[in-house]
């Protein structure tokens, strides 16, 4: 497993998976290690995932400061990585939570961005969050599930406060609540830092106008890729999501939710490979 040595001294692990140009990964969660994104549907066929271990999770060092978890400051370790694989510019994806990361990074960063790929990512770094009807609207096209009766009342509650989140809710976040779906959630547990979680986000993590700004000047060409049965994000936030974006689009996978790569791995590569295409980041000189 190879690791680099971040600016504060915090030894941070990356994974590599696959052949071809490289194709930098960052994990949701928030602060889930890479783990649970598996060969993102077969993507290891067409590139080479550099799937990053966000400091504390899987193979990477817990830092000595905790607020360094905060999302602003984990840019930090994006562009050291960057720089650690010799790379001038990168093709980036991000899933869930590490979407507002990457989006942190290409408006700290545009130049070093070559394509952005942000796959089921609640914009939370603009400034607009998942809201409980989102995902009760969501939820609602799951009815005819034989899960459904029983999950939905739990499911309303956890959303409005007054229920916690059980196994009995996980259903609603894939598109096929199957053998495959049931075994990547059960992995969760281990793969979370919940410490590391609620600092994510925590207070002073995001700028959303500053953000929005430099994003709208970026150059590269971004994909955002919604899952049709997901409520965070549901299709209509990611497609506010690509508005902001100079030059972005939008794809709506049919039957998705939110880990699209497990519900049709070939419709999920497809749109992917065709949006990275074959180009080959250059190594810095």
């Amino acid at each position: 497993m190879p690791t680099f040595i971040a600016s504060d001294g915090t030894e941070i692990a990356y994974h590599l998976r696959g052949r071809g140009a490289p194709l930098v990964v960052l994990p949701g969660g928030p602060m889930r290690a890479s783990a649970y994104l598996g060969d993102l549907g077969g993507l290891t066929a067409h590139r080479q995932l550099v799937l990053l271990d966000l400091r504390g999770t899987g193979g990477s060092a817990v830092p000595a400061d905790p607020a360094t978890y905060r999302c602003d400051h984990l840019v930090d370790d994006v562009e050291m990585l960057r720089h650690h694989m010799g790379l001038t510019h990168m093709d980036l994806l991000a899933h869930s939570a590490g979407g507002s990361l990457a989006m942190l990074y290409a408006a700290r960063y545009p130049r070093r961005v070559s394509r952005l790929a942000l796959i089921t990512a609640i914009p939370w770094a603009l400034g607009m969050p998942a809201t409980a009807e989102d995902r009760l609207t969501a939820a609602r096209l799951r009815e005819g599930e034989p899960w459904f009766a029983q999950a939905f009342p739990a499911f309303e509650a956890w959303l409005n406060g007054t229920g916690d989140f059980t196994p009995s809710l996980a259903p609603f976040f894939y598109g096929r609540w199957d053998d495959a779906a049931r075994d990547h959630y059960a992995r969760g547990d281990h793969e979370h830092n919940d410490e590391a979680a609620g600092i994510y986000g925590s207070g002073g993590a995001y700028d959303p106008p500053a953000t929005r700004h430099a994003l709208a000047r970026l150059g590269a060409p971004v994909l955002v890729l919604a899952g049709a049965l997901d409520g965070g994000p549901c299709p209509d936030l990611a497609r506010r999501t690509a508005d902001v974006f100079p030059n972005a689009e939008l794809a709506v996978q049919p039957g998705a939710g939110h880990y699209p790569w497990l519900d049709d791995a070939e419709w999920f590569t497809r749109c992917v490979v065709g949006f990275l295409g074959a180009e080959r980041p250059k190594s810095a000189r």
